[in-house]
């Protein structure tokens, strides 16, 4: 089943997930208002989210063209949608109702632009926008969608969907078990009551789900996430106050951001493509240069973002690993083309030299140990090679590396990517690298006919139970040699995973 619900998962985006999470949360709202179950108005509820999707998206559009900046419809959908999802419903004739829906849409639109540094913006749009309705309108967010039992299904569901796709458990259950542990602490009732009122009658699960996760405006790495969560989960418990002001879900995910932003690489650039290389069949490195030096570490990812004509149920938005080191003047991603090809790959294909893409979001804990002493084992599938080419880069430049063992699996020798790369680890460093081929009828000397299995690794890698293992590859393949490794008797603490982001 969880196989089943990956595989889904897989075929769209995190912000193409979101919205559709989104809109199936007020389908199932409005349906309950229409029978009852809800009370609220499902035309009262349309029109809202009619006028905030359309005030939200002029306001992007008007700041997008003042700032000179590329705009992402998803992201402007998502905003305009959680707002319909936590701001009362106004009726069409509630003229001061409208008023304070495109006062507050379009606050939110802003906060991506004025309040933002480097090129990023610092705060969660949708609650910037609740906070300025609720502290100079006057007119605070109701969280309806939280307030009701029948609801909660749905909520849980969707919240659960995207929290598996982005790989964000540790930071919604860190957020989520301190804010029932402070609301018990704090509350003048029982614990039974404080956690069933938390768990059943407020925004914890939706607010968890949808809101807390948004990946620009939270720490790059697992323990700042951790630090993030229990912060914000801290500052979301209803009875948490300083004197007569009192803190709400909105101002304390606004404060959780500014920790993010402190603790969290910097800035918002634009790559302008210096060329291109064929790699395999079907992929290629593309090669970038930067408006400025991007402080990532070997193994990391990035948001790519691409404005194109028409974009598919994919977006324009995807996370890809860079493939270069950091003190590489360039910057390189090695992307894998299948039949037919997202409209995104499509867009990136038909760049020519000196046209540009913008980059932002630095993330990823699959990352080199700090300790250097590590014997290091490699296992990659296909294109989940290019974290481990960033790393080989890295120990290159640095004219050191620990011993190291790469097991690469591929279908044929045609599809082996960045085979000069490693030939040339092996000569400088020692690095030892084994292509494991499974559909190759004549493999070449230093590769293996087959699939890479415990056998393989136990020949290949006798000392195996002293080396710190990275995998990466498609999500079924990191599973499997996961639960291998660990039968094989090999810690989890010694098992790193990549969440590939070719896939997100």
């Amino acid at each position: 089943m969880i196989t089943l619900v990956d595989d889904l998962l897989n075929k769209v985006t995190m912000y193409r997930l979101v919205l559709y999470v989104l809109a199936a949360l007020l389908v199932v709202a409005g349906f309950f208002g229409f029978i009852g179950v809800l009370s609220i108005s499902p035309g009262d509820l349309a029109f809202s989210t009619a006028i905030l999707i359309g005030a939200s998206w002029l306001a992007n559009e008007l700041f997008a063209k003042g700032f000179g900046a590329a705009t992402n419809v998803e992201s402007v959908y998502i905003t305009a949608l959680i707002l319909a999802l936590i701001m009362a419903p106004v009726a069409p004739t509630h003229y001061a109702g409208v008023a304070v829906l495109v006062i507050t849409a379009a606050w939110a639109m802003a906060s991506k632009y004025i309040f933002a540094l480097g090129k990023k913006h610092l705060f969660n749009p949708a609650a910037f926008g609740v906070v300025f309705s609720a502290f100079v309108l006057g007119v605070p967010a109701t969280w309806w969608i939280g307030g009701n039992v029948a609801l909660l299904p749905f909520v849980l569901v969707g919240g659960l969907l995207i929290v598996r796709k982005i790989r964000r458990f540790d930071l919604a259950i860190t957020f989520t078990l301190v804010a029932l542990v402070v609301s018990v602490l704090t509350s003048n009732s029982t614990a039974l009551s404080s956690v069933t009122l938390s768990l059943l009658h407020s925004p914890l699960f939706f607010f968890a789900g949808v809101m807390l996760i948004e990946p620009l405006t939270i720490p790059s790495d697992r323990w700042h996430r951790v630090i993030y969560g229990a912060l914000v989960g801290l500052l979301f418990a209803p009875n948490i106050h300083l004197g007569s002001f009192y803190t709400t879900p909105e101002l304390a995910l606004l404060i959780g951001n500014l920790y993010a932003y402190l603790v969290s690489p910097k800035g918002r650039f634009m790559l302008e493509l210096v060329g291109r290389e064929q790699l395999s069949d079907n992929t290629y490195e593309f090669r970038f240069a930067s408006d400025g030096p991007i402080p990532f570490k070997p193994g990391q990812y990035i948001e790519w973002t691409l404005p194109h004509d028409n974009p598919d149920n994919r977006g324009n938005r995807r996370y890809f690993t860079i493939s270069t080191a950091p003190n590489d003047p360039i910057v390189g991603v090695g992307v894998k083309f299948y039949d037919p090809s997202s409209s995104f790959k499509r867009g990136l294909a038909h760049m020519q030299p000196h046209q540009t893409i913008s980059v932002s979001h630095i993330a990823g804990d699959f990352t080199l140990p700090r300790d250097e002493s590590h014997k290091l084992a490699f296992i990659a599938g296909g294109i989940g090679i290019t974290p481990f080419a960033s790393m080989t880069r890295h120990m290159l430049a640095e004219k050191k590396a620990p011993p190291t063992v790469l097991l690469y699996a591929n279908r044929t020798k045609t599809d082996i990517a960045y085979k000069e790369l490693f030939d040339r680890a092996r000569a400088e460093l020692g690095m030892k690298t084994i292509y494991a081929l499974s559909n190759e009828p004549a493999p070449p000397a230093d590769a293996y006919a087959g699939t890479i299995d415990a056998d393989l690794i136990r020949r290949e890698i006798p000392d195996f139970a002293e080396r710190m293992f990275y995998i990466s590859g498609p999500h079924g393949m990191v599973d499997s040699f996961k639960h291998a490794l660990r039968d094989m008797g090999v810690p989890l603490h010694r098992i790193k995973i990549d969440f590939f982001p070719g896939y997100a």
